[in-house]
């Protein structure tokens, strides 16, 4: 028998331009900085566009503007289509958009204005704070609401992984987010010292843990075997990923810490359970790409898919080096160093903003009517411009990390060191000026990706831009 159903899509079209448009806002600071790192008069001697200032506008905006509305808007799609329900509320929904994007705004004001709470990826200040704890709880009573008025009695795999993350990503906002205001723009945590740094790596780590790859991994579950025309490689094994992810991610953070005042001890607990962590990242990473299995031809002819099992690729590769650099005896090499940079950037851009293009590029065209994008040229034309600026990113990063541990350790016979700190600056210049010609080549494939993703959504006629109903239920 068939029923209709009809599915909250508005809210989904908006997160989904949005993911755009905030993509090239974050990509264009990360550019700027990238080049004020190389060439330091480009500040202009102006406070609001300052490095220090500018560096979490464009973190946040990566991350929370672009990466956020990615999550958002493929979760509130997913969880739709494999529930076969609609939202729970669109009010609600309504307020989880608008909420977020203010959110998003007051950051791009109060970050150049120099308002910064100092903790990495939770620099905004507490009266933000507040603003982000009402949306992220009006978002899971939508989510999880959703879920509970599902017309079929399983819950497929993706939807665990969003689950995860947000009620993880929740109680990590109210911990490491308490704080004493002292005025209205102006706080101190609640924490002191070493527990205040401890805790902001469990909040910190965490976060890349259950925002930055298990929301992502939410988005890969649904949308590989989506746009590869097949079932998930190993359903059990996605079910272990999921079960040992988040059993074994909360206990890395103190690698962050190594060589600190933080407690030896807790340092070689982080370390240890980085190392397992490599078992069932690779597990999952392995799932999504023999999901090909059988249909390995398909990646000549779909660049989406490319985009997808490339930042699989990438995501294999920076759950190794991760785990790698958390040995203690790599980690005195590498901390401090650009080499963090380029792991960073491995992340974000090979696993993060690939697998959210190639999701934005299946999504749209569907939500909008329409068979595929504008233009299949330019999604190639993209996904080759965006990979060669990844490698020439993160490949300077790692050389110049490298170059730069060796650098700071070498000392001579008398016992002082070889190299003063201005030397391996200079050094690192033209490394600088490498990861600028990356990142600038990213930026270009984003503002392809836009007016490609435009062109498309200006094909749409009105009739076709509405709730969808599905075929059968």
């Amino acid at each position: 028998m068939v029923t209709e159903t009809t599915y909250n899509y508005r809210v989904v079209r908006q997160f989904a331009v949005m993911t755009i448009v905030w993509g090239v806002v974050s990509m264009l600071v990360g550019v700027i900085i990238a080049a004020q790192l190389a060439w330091p008069a480009l500040n202009f001697d102006l406070p609001w566009v300052h490095f220090g200032r500018l560096r979490p506008l464009h973190t946040n905006a990566a991350i929370f503007a672009f990466g956020g509305c990615a999550l958002f808007g493929t979760s509130l799609y997913v969880v739709q289509r494999t529930c076969q329900a609609r939202l729970l509320s669109d009010q609600l929904a309504g307020v989880v958009f608008w909420g977020w994007q203010a959110v998003i705004v007051l950051a791009a004001i109060t970050f150049p204005l120099g308002f910064n709470s100092s903790k990495e990826y939770a620099e905004l200040e507490w009266p933000i704070d507040v603003l982000i704890t009402v949306v992220w709880v009006s978002y899971a009573v939508l989510f999880f609401g959703t879920i509970m008025k599902r017309k079929v009695q399983h819950i497929y795999v993706a939807n665990w992984f969003y689950g995860a993350f947000i009620l993880t990503v929740a109680v990590l906002h109210l911990v490491n987010s308490a704080a004493i205001p002292v005025s209205f723009w102006k706080s101190y945590s609640v924490y002191a010292g070493t527990t205040d740094a401890m805790i902001q790596w469990w909040y910190a780590h965490n976060a890349v843990g259950f925002y930055l790859t298990a929301g992502f991994l939410g988005i890969m579950y649904y949308f590989v075997p989506k746009q590869a025309g097949r079932p998930i490689y190993s359903y059990r094994l996605s079910v272990v990923h999921f079960w040992a992810l988040i059993s074994i991610y909360m206990w890395a953070g103190p690698h962050h810490l190594h060589f600190t005042a933080l407690p030896d001890w807790i340092q070689s607990v982080g370390m240890v359970f980085s190392l397992i962590l490599l078992a069932p990242s690779w597990g999952g990473m392995i799932n999504g790409i023999m999901t090909l299995s059988g249909a390995w031809s398909k990646l000549r002819t779909d660049p989406v898919l490319r985009f997808m099992i490339v930042s699989l690729s990438f995501y294999g590769m920076s759950t190794f080096e991760g785990p790698m650099m958390s040995i203690k005896t790599v980690n005195a090499l590498s901390h401090y160093t650009d080499w963090t940079i380029g792991h960073v950037h491995s992340g974000a851009l090979g696993w993060v903003a690939l697998v959210s293009m190639g999701a934005m590029y299946s999504l749209i065209p569907n939500l909008y009517g329409l068979k595929d994008v504008y233009s299949k040229t330019l999604v190639e034309v993209h996904f080759w411009i965006a990979t060669i600026g990844i490698v020439l990113y993160i490949a300077s990063m790692w050389i110049a990390g490298v170059m730069q541990g060796l650098m700071w350790r070498a000392v001579n016979d008398d016992g002082t060191l070889t190299y003063s700190f201005i030397e391996s600056v200079e050094k690192t210049f033209p490394f600088y000026v490498i990861r600028l010609a990356g990142g600038l080549l990213f930026f270009i494939g984003m503002l392809i990706m836009a007016w490609n993703i435009w062109r498309t959504i200006a094909s749409a006629q009105p009739s076709q831009v509405q709730d969808a109903i599905p075929q059968s239920a």
